[in-house]
């Protein structure tokens, strides 16, 4: 943590990203990344007029006047800003943590992005169920699945789904847990006039999900897992720090020959060459190659890195992305080498 004030760690950050920042104001980016721009207490992000503060301080009523700088820091510099919201992480209180409006009367609804509408609820989760470090990815996947069948696994609010579908994707099917999430998928899909397939919107357990399309010997262009980096239930357990080649294997056999698998791991303690190596193992046998690695974007990098933290190199950040190529073995082959 500096010793700098806050003010100046600001109009630094603010200065950084002003070529982010479009007339419209109509797009989401990270404006300051406390954790390698000197501040690790305070994220703020901003979503078209709507400013979203972190605190994440611990205990929370220690980041009480850091928060209230920044939000008069926010008015004065950028007046365009409609409202501000208050996320306050380590809150006892839900509402604390879901976000409270500190100014202004109503959040953002959904922003713009390459030419993509998202929806967006900033008060619904301790997280805003949009994030922009996986801006370049949605740019990769409405350029590149154009015609293809798409499986957006832990999908959440969809995002990734709904750039491939702007991108024409023939069909885009998500899945995840929160039927709210699902349900926000849908609006966006309303935003940009995309038709609503109810049976592509699945609601339940990952492992679940995944069983009944295998049984349904269902094939995708593209499968894409975006996780959460450790969960746990009676049907599975994903960790992405320790066994991030579990899930891959899991999803693999859903994949067409000459299909992607996307891969997107954000546990901050595996290094980028521990997680490149297990992509490299995976694909000794020749039917999984890495195809690219799509960095983060700058937003979200600037500054320097934690040092107690490992390298995410070849990476640019801890959320480390992935697309690998996919080449099919016989069916026999496939079952007998990726049973479950």
């Amino acid at each position: 943590m500096t010793t700098e004030p806050l003010t100046e760690l600001l109009d630094r950050a603010l200065t950084a990203r002003s070529s982010l920042l479009e007339p419209r104001h109509e797009t989401a980016f990270r404006l300051f990344n406390g954790f390698t721009e000197g501040e690790p207490r305070l994220v703020i992000d901003i979503y078209a007029a709507t400013a979203l503060i972190g605190n994440y301080a611990d205990p929370a009523a220690a980041g009480e006047t850091m928060a209230t700088t920044a939000a008069a820091w926010l008015k004065e510099k950028l007046p365009w800003l409609r409202t501000i919201v208050l996320k306050t992480r380590n809150s006892q209180l839900l509402e604390d943590r879901n976000g409270l409006i500190i100014a202004g009367d109503a959040a953002a609804r959904r922003i713009r992005e390459n030419g993509v509408w998202y929806a967006v609820d900033l008060c619904r989760n301790r997280d805003a169920g949009f994030f922009s470090d996986t801006r370049h990815l949605r740019e990769w996947l409405k350029n590149n699945l154009a015609g293809k069948t798409v499986l957006n696994t832990f999908a959440y609010t969809g995002s990734l789904g709904i750039a491939a579908l702007a991108g024409g994707a023939a069909r885009v099917v998500q899945t995840d847990l929160s039927r709210n999430g699902l349900n926000q998928a849908k609006t966006s899909c309303s935003l940009n006039g995309f038709p609503i397939d109810k049976k592509d919107f699945l609601t339940g357990d990952f492992f679940r999900m995944i069983g009944q399309l295998k049984r349904r010997q269902e094939l995708f262009d593209c499968v894409i897992i975006d996780p959460p980096f450790f969960a746990s239930g009676h049907r599975g357990t994903i960790d992405l720090e320790h066994h991030a080649d579990r899930l891959i294997n899991k999803v693999r056999p859903l994949v067409k020959d000459g299909g992607y698998l996307v891969c997107v791991n954000n546990a901050l303690y595996l290094s980028g060459q521990e997680y490149l190596a297990m992509l490299e193992q995976l694909g000794a046998d020749g039917y999984l190659e890495v195809a690219e690695l799509i960095p983060v974007p700058s937003d979200f990098t600037v500054g320097e890195a934690d040092p107690a933290r490992p390298d995410p190199a070849p990476f640019n950040d801890p959320t480390k992305i992935a697309v690998l190529k996919v080449r099919r073995k016989s069916d026999g082959a496939e079952k007998e080498n990726h049973p479950n």
